[in-house]
């Protein structure tokens, strides 16, 4: 019993196959209906475009046997999307080390004052953090930092460090991070009133930050005054969008956490 193909048509009318080639950039190709050649440019939704020697384009169908290459015919193709490019470096700058698996938590923390804080920490240091085995926790505040720190129990395999806004000469700030002496728990802050300030204006697309007169809440009259909305919540998401890599934060804000990751993980 004889079986049959599927196709009837007889072998010296089929069409021999032909190569696919990709429409890669700069391939030159003649089309074979008009005969016009020229230097792939695009290649998008089922179409090549063409450039001729003159400048002139024309957006061809990638049909079936469309074209000659080398005067031979060809089927052009969309050209494989090009696989993703690993990053070589965190948001911190760091060396990105692809697949690492986050490390058990040290006992040792990071404290920051709010949650602000600790979102705009874990944007830019959360790799590193993970691979260090850090923890950020935050506080909301400050002023019982002594108690904190107490009840923490720093000691050399569970060392504290503590980020404090604001912290300059003579502020409440600097009294009350003066007050804890323990050899094993690093205090340090920068000098922005909040640490939205720490974020460069460059990458917000603004002058600078505005400058809000004593007695005011600071977040409130920041919103106001770039004419924000005045939900504070929504004006820190619209910041913290902004800030893709180490690039976005100032100096003053960088070099401290880096020296508080570094005194965490310091060994004991």
């Amino acid at each position: 019993m004889r079986s049959y193909s599927p196709d009837l048509t007889p072998p010296w009318k089929r069409s021999a196959p032909v190569p696919e080639v990709p429409a890669e950039p700069d391939l030159v190709v003649e089309e074979v209906a008009t005969g016009f050649c020229g230097a792939v440019i695009r290649c998008e939704a089922g179409t090549v475009t063409l450039e001729d020697r003159f400048g002139k384009h024309r957006v061809f169908p990638l049909e079936p046997r469309g074209f000659l290459l080398e005067g031979k015919v060809v089927t052009l193709v969309s050209p494989s999307a090009p696989a993703p490019a690993r990053p070589t470096r965190t948001a911190s700058g760091s060396v990105a080390v692809p697949g690492a698996r986050a490390r058990v938590a040290r006992a040792g923390r990071i404290y920051v004052e709010g949650r602000h804080d600790a979102e705009l920490v874990e944007r830019v240091w959360g790799d590193d953090l993970r691979i260090e085995g850090v923890v950020v926790e935050y506080l909301e505040g400050i002023d019982d930092l002594p108690s904190i720190v107490a009840e923490f129990a720093p000691g050399p395999d569970a060392r504290l460090g503590v980020l404090v806004d604001h912290l300059v000469a003579g502020s409440k700030e600097s009294r009350i991070a003066a007050s804890v002496t323990d050899p094993h728990v690093l205090v340090v802050g920068h000098p922005y009133i909040d640490v939205w300030e720490a974020v460069k204006p460059s990458s917000l697309g603004i002058a600078g930050w505005p400058r809000i007169p004593h007695g005011q809440d600071w977040k409130t009259g920041v919103c106001r005054a770039l004419g924000w909305p005045s939900h504070t919540g929504a004006a820190w998401q619209h910041i913290l969008s902004h800030v893709r890599s180490y690039k976005d934060l100032e100096p003053a804000l960088l070099g401290r956490v880096e020296e508080l990751i570094d005194f965490v993980t310091e060994p004991g």
